[in-house]
C-alpha cells in the first residue's frame, strides 16, 4: 500500500512540474511578442468570436454599398448620355441655322439701287423661314434647361444668325439691330413657363463682329456700281463699330475669339476706307464734258490741242 501511495504522489508531482513547465514557457513567448499583439487569453477567445459574428454583417453592409453605388453610377450614366445626344441634336440645329442664315446673307447680297425692295423682301422672308424653323427647333431643346452648358455647340449658328439678321436690317434702315430686339423675336418660341433661350452679349458681338465682312464685301460692290454715298455710309457705319468694340473688348473676360475677330475687323475697315479713298480720288481726276453734269463723262483734263 505504501508503495502505490508513493507512485501516485509521483505521478502527480509529475503533472504539476509539467503543467509549472508550460506555463512558464507560454509567458516566456508572450513577453517576446510586441505589446499590440500580446494578447491575453480571454482577449483572444472573445475577438474570434466578434469576428465569426461580423463577418456575415460585413458582408451584408458591402452588398447594400455595392448596390447604392451601382444605381449612383447608373443615374450618372443615364444624364451622361442624354446631354451627348442632346448635344448632337443641338449641333444638327446649329449647322442647319448657319447654312440657311447663309443663304439670306448671300440674298441680301444681290442687291443694287435697281432691285433693293425685292431682294430685301425675299431676303427677310427667308429670315423668318429660319427663325421659324430652325431657331424654333433649337429653342425646343434648350429652353428651360442649363443651356450655358452647350454653348460650344450651337453658338456658331446663333453666331450666323445675328450676322444675317443685323444684315438685312442695315441694309433696310441703315441702323444696327440690338440684342434686345433680336431677344425679343425669340421669346414667342418658348414655352412661357420654361426659362427661354436668350441670345448672350458675346455670341451677339462675335456676330457683329462678322457683320463688318460681309459690309466691307456690300461696300466694295457698291463702288464698283456707282453708289459711292452708300459706299460712304457703310464705311462710316463699320468703322464706329469698330470704335465701340475697341473699349468693350479689354474688358470682356472670355475675350480670346473676339480678340481674333478684332484682328479681322480692322483689316475689314482699312479694306472700306481705302475703297473710298481710291475712288475719291479716282473722282477728283476726272472732269465733265461743256454743258454735261456727269462727274465721270471725260478723263483727265488736258488742254486742247491744235492740229
Amino acid at each position: 500500500m505504501a508503495r502505490r501511495a508513493l507512485a501516485g504522489l509521483t505521478e502527480a508531482g509529475s503533472v504539476v512540474v509539467a503543467t509549472i513547465s508550460v506555463t512558464i514557457f507560454v509567458t516566456l513567448k508572450l513577453q517576446r511578442l510586441s505589446p499590440a499583439t500580446a494578447l491575453k487569453p480571454h482577449r483572444l477567445h472573445s475577438i474570434t468570436h466578434t469576428t465569426s459574428q461580423s463577418v456575415p454583417k460585413m458582408a451584408t453592409t458591402m452588398s447594400t454599398e455595392s448596390s447604392s453605388m451601382k444605381d449612383a453610377f447608373s443615374k450618372h450614366t443615364d444624364y451622361l448620355n442624354n446631354l451627348n445626344d442632346k448635344r448632337e441634336r443641338v449641333v444638327k440645329a446649329s449647322r442647319d441655322i448657319t447654312i440657311n442664315s447663309k443663304k439670306v446673307i448671300f440674298q441680301v447680297h444681290r442687291i443694287s439701287k435697281h432691285n433693293k425692295e425685292e431682294v430685301l423682301q425675299k431676303a427677310e422672308k427667308d429670315l423668318v423661314a429660319v427663325t421659324d424653323r430652325y431657331i424654333s427647333r433649337l429653342v425646343r431643346e434648350l429652353q428651360g434647361t442649363d443651356f450655358w452648358k452647350l454653348r460650344r455647340a450651337y453658338s456658331p449658328g446663333v453666331q450666323e444668325y445675328v450676322e444675317a439678321a443685323t444684315f438685312c436690317k442695315f441694309c433696310r434702315t441703315g441702323t444696327l439691330l440690338s440684342l434686345d430686339e433680336i431677344n425679343a423675336t425669340l421669346l414667342p418660341l418658348s414655352d412661357p413657363s420654361l426659362e427661354p433661350l436668350q441670345i448672350n452679349v458675346l455670341d451677339y458681338l462675335l456676330g457683329l463682329a462678322d457683320l463688318t465682312g460681309e459690309l466691307m464685301r456690300l461696300a466694295i460692290g457698291r463702288i464698283s456700281d456707282g453708289e459711292r454715298e452708300f459706299a460712304d455710309k457703310i464705311c462710316k457705319f463699320v468703322r464706329e463699330i469698330y470704335r465701340e468694340l475697341t473699349h468693350v473688348v479689354p474688358l470682356m473676360d472670355d475675350s480670346s475669339d473676339m480678340k481674333l475677330k478684332m484682328d479681322t475687323m480692322l483689316q475689314s475697315v482699312m479694306k472700306i476706307e481705302n475703297a473710298c479713298f481710291g475712288d475719291h480720288v479716282r473722282r477728283s481726276e476726272y472732269m465733265p464734258l461743256p454743258g454735261s453734269d456727269d462727274q465721270t463723262s471725260f478723263l483727265l483734263a488736258v488742254p486742247d490741242v491744235e492740229i
